[in-house]
């Protein structure tokens, strides 16, 4: 395998038939490869091949060795009455609460069912970067975030490359693709 952290090859994924692919695309680190198309291309589908809960039907998915690997999903898991604090939840996952971006740190001392979409959607995404993930999957990461936070989203990205770790992105806005994006993929065109 080469520098890359990632290699896809030919990929075909999907459920109980294919869904995206053939397609094919390294990651490498420092990179922030954003994955475009249109809704039911098949971007979030591959971000499951990656992790192993989609099928693959054909072509490959290389990780590099010892590869550590967070996820965001699209649309994260959220209970009603969820009891714990920000910052329990990034003691969960690993994520250094005291490296926490300036605006991640006024949500550390709220409960998670009290955050707004847009908060818990940050917070996720700081809990996968904060957690010294070398390969880091996010899936939408702008859902329900304003144009204030997304901009401290799109700041936040850019500074994880920066530092050298590797982001897949998958986003519907393609200007916030092209602003963060080392470069783009087109799944399913």
């Amino acid at each position: 395998m080469s520098a890359a952290l990632l290699e896809i090859d030919a990929l075909v994924a999907g459920y109980a038939q294919p869904v995206v692919g053939p397609v094919s695309f390294s990651v490498a680190p420092g990179e922030i490869v954003g994955l475009a198309g249109p809704n039911g291309s098949g971007k979030s589908t591959l971000l499951g091949a990656i992790i192993g809960s989609t099928r693959i039907f054909s072509g490959s998915v290389r990780r590099r060795e010892s590869l550590r690997v967070a996820m965001q999903a699209q649309v994260p898991s959220r209970l009603d009455e969820m009891p714990i604090t920000s910052i329990e939840m990034l003691r969960i996952t690993g994520a250094d609460r005291h490296a926490a971006p300036a605006p991640v740190r006024p949500l550390l001392d709220m409960r998670l069912d009290r955050l707004s979409g847009g908060q818990y959607q940050l917070l996720n995404v700081w809990a996968c970067l904060g957690c010294g993930a070398d390969l880091v999957l996010l899936d939408e990461p702008t859902n329900n975030m304003d144009l204030r936070v997304e901009a401290s989203l799109a700041d936040l990205l850019i500074v994880s490359r920066e530092e050298g770790r590797a982001i897949l992105l998958v986003s519907h806005e393609h200007d916030f693709l092209e602003k963060v994006s080392t470069r783009l993929v087109e799944v399913g065109r």
